[in-house]
């Protein structure tokens, strides 16, 4: 199982619930939530800036990278209490004036390796048996996307890919796909 790529529905519950205490707690929690709803890559977590959150309008802007397709998303119902959350307990960090969504406790952007050791040492919490880190999330969505009957077009559009074939991976692996086939 260590060479796994992505988490399950059940692990990524274990990994949000774990994350109950602690100075970070509210913005790890929203981080993390963030993170699988929207398929985010590291650095697309990372690069998330305040105005990109539009809370009247529910929608998230998400910066594609890796030449994939700058999207909006809706904000899901359940994460709103966590970015509301997030949003009245960010002043309290220092360089809270800055444009970044996610703060390091002492001050500016969260680095790609913050967040590594983040994701890691809450997976570990969580007793999940893989190494966790952010492109996991990622991955868990894509296939959560295609376990809800998602059409392999839709999840290519919705995580940003450019090309089908990083897309396929999700639909390919889904035997749900097969329910409907009768001989």
């Amino acid at each position: 199982m260590s060479g796994r790529k992505y988490l399950t529905q059940i692990e990524m519950e274990k990994l949000v619930g774990t994350v109950s205490t602690g100075v970070n707690r509210v913005r790890d929690k929203c981080m993390l939530l963030m993170c699988f709803i929207h398929g985010l890559r590291v650095s697309e977590l990372a690069n998330l800036k305040v105005k990109d959150i539009e809370l009247s309008t529910k929608i998230i802007y998400i910066t594609r990278l890796k030449n994939g397709f700058s999207v909006q998303h809706p904000i899901q119902d359940r994460e709103i209490t966590f970015i509301k959350e997030w949003l009245n307990t960010r002043p309290q960090y220092l360089d809270s004036d800055s444009e970044w969504l996610f703060l390091s406790r002492h001050g500016g952007q969260l680095s790609r390796q913050q967040l590594y050791r983040l994701f890691r040492k809450y997976g570990e919490d969580a007793g999940i048996n893989v190494a966790v880190h952010p492109h996991m999330l990622r991955h868990a969505c894509g296939y959560a996307l295609a376990d809800t009957g998602c059409d392999t077009r839709l999840i290519q559009d919705y995580l940003g890919h450019r090309n089908i074939q990083n897309t396929v991976i999700y639909t390919a692996s889904n035997a749900g796909r097969f329910r409907s086939i009768t001989i």
